[in-house]
C-alpha cells in the first residue's frame, strides 16, 4: 500500500442531529391527549442566600465569620418549575438520522478519502451499524436525555414516532425498566427497540430518510422543578453585580433545553474503554473527555484515542484490535468533527 499521509483538513458532518426540547406541563392522566398541554415558562427568583463557600485560613476569625454571615448572598436566578395544577413534564424533540456515516465533508486527500472510503465500506458489511444503532435506541427508550429530569421521578414514559412512508410507525417504553450503566435491553421492550433500531441504522446507512419524533412523560409531582438547560453567560460586564447568577434556555419564553445536550445524551454509548475508574457508558468523544470528573478515559499514551486509532487504521492498514474499538472510531464519525492533522506544534 502506497504511502497515506493524515490529511490536514478533515472534517465530518454529525449523523445524528436532534432539535432543541421543549418543556410542557400538563396531567400524567392526559398524557395520550396533550393538545390542551400548555408551554412551561421560565421566570425569575431572587433569594437572600447565607454564606456557606469554604473560607480562607485567615478568615475563620469567629469575629471574621460573624461579620460576613451579616452580609446576605443575594441572588438573581431563573426558575422553571411545573405549576400547581399539573404533575407532569413532558418534552419533546425530533432526531434526524442522517446518511453517509464516515464520508468526510471536508478532505484535502483524494488518497486519504479513498481509503478511509474503503474502511468504512468494509466495515459497513462486515459489521454493520446494527450495534451503534440500538444502543442509540436504548439512550432514547431510557430517558437519559432528560438528564437531571430523570432523577426522582415517579414514572417516565418515552414515546417515539417515525414517519415510514405512508406509514407512521409508534413506539412505546418504559424508561424506568432500563438501566443507565449497560445496554440490557428488558424483555417485555424487545420488538420496538430492535424496530427503532432497524429505523436508526436505515438512517445512518443512507437507505431511508430518518426523523424520529422523541417525547418523553416525566410525573414528578404537582409544583415541582424542572431543569431546562442552564445559558453559559461569557460577558456579565466589569463587576457582574446585579446579574443574575443562573439564566435558563428558553424559546419565545418557553423552557427548553440544547440540541448539543440532547446530542451528548444520545452518544453516551462508549462502555469499550478500559480503566479501572470507569463509570459505565460515556459520551462519545475523541479523548474520552467527561468533563464533570475532569479526566479523559481514552488517553492517548494508552493508544486508545480516536486519532491514534484513526491513524493506524488509514494511514498503516492496521485496524483496532477490538471489535469495541473499531465501533468507537464510527460512532466518533457519527458524532462529527474536525479532526486534520495540525501544522502547529
Amino acid at each position: 500500500m502506497a504511502d497515506i499521509k493524515t490529511a490536514s483538513v478533515l472534517a465530518f458532518e454529525r449523523k445524528l442531529d436532534p432539535s432543541d426540547a421543549l418543556f410542557f406541563s400538563g396531567f400524567w392522566s392526559d398524557r395520550r391527549e396533550t393538545i390542551n398541554w400548555k408551554p412551561l415558562t421560565v421566570r425569575e427568583k431572587a433569594i437572600r442566600g447565607t454564606i456557606s463557600n469554604r473560607m480562607k485560613t485567615k478568615d475563620t476569625d469567629p469575629a471574621k465569620l460573624d461579620a460576613a454571615i451579616e452580609n446576605p448572598n443575594l441572588q438573581r436566578v431563573d426558575v422553571a418549575t411545573l405549576p400547581n395544577d399539573a404533575d407532569t413534564l413532558k418534552v419533546n424533540f425530533t432526531l434526524r438520522i442522517i446518511g453517509g456515516a464516515g464520508e468526510p465533508s471536508s478532505c484535502n486527500d483524494a488518497a486519504y478519502r479513498n481509503r478511509l472510503s474503503q474502511i468504512v465500506k468494509s466495515y459497513a458489511a462486515e459489521t454493520g451499524f446494527a450495534e451503534l444503532s440500538m444502543r442509540y435506541a436504548v439512550n432514547i427508550a431510557n430517558g437519559r436525555f432528560l438528564w437531571r429530569n430523570r432523577l426522582g421521578a415517579e414514572s417516565i414514559e418515552v414515546i417515539v414516532r417515525h414517519k415510514d412512508g405512508d406509514n407512521y410507525r409508534e413506539w412505546l417504553f418504559d424508561a424506568f425498566s432500563f438501566t443507565l450503566q449497560s445496554f440490557t435491553i428488558p424483555e417485555q421492550s424487545k420488538s420496538d427497540l430492535s424496530a427503532l433500531s432497524h429505523a436508526i441504522e436505515a438512517g445512518l446507512s443512507g437507505d431511508k430518510y430518518t426523523l424520529l419524533d422523541v417525547t418523553a412523560f416525566v410525573r414528578i409531582g404537582k409544583g415541582q422543578e424542572v431543569y431546562p438547560s442552564q445559558e453559559l453567560i461569557l460577558d456579565r460586564g466589569s463587576s457582574g453585580k446585579g446579574q443574575k447568577s443562573k439564566t435558563l434556555y428558553s424559546i419565545a419564553d418557553q423552557a427548553a433545553m440544547h440540541s448539543q445536550k440532547i446530542g451528548n445524551a444520545i452518544r453516551t454509548i462508549d462502555d469499550w474503554y478500559q480503566d479501572e475508574d470507569a463509570i459505565g457508558p460515556i459520551a462519545v468523544e475523541p479523548y474520552g473527555s467527561v468533563t464533570s470528573m475532569g479526566k479523559a478515559f481514552r488517553q492517548p499514551k494508552q493508544k486508545k484515542d480516536f486519532y491514534t486509532l484513526l491513524d493506524s487504521w488509514v494511514t498503516r492498514d492496521k485496524a483496532p484490535e477490538s471489535d469495541g474499538d473499531r465501533h468507537f472510531v464510527m460512532a466518533t464519525l457519527v458524532r462529527g468533527g474536525v479532526f486534520g492533522e495540525s501544522g502547529k506544534e
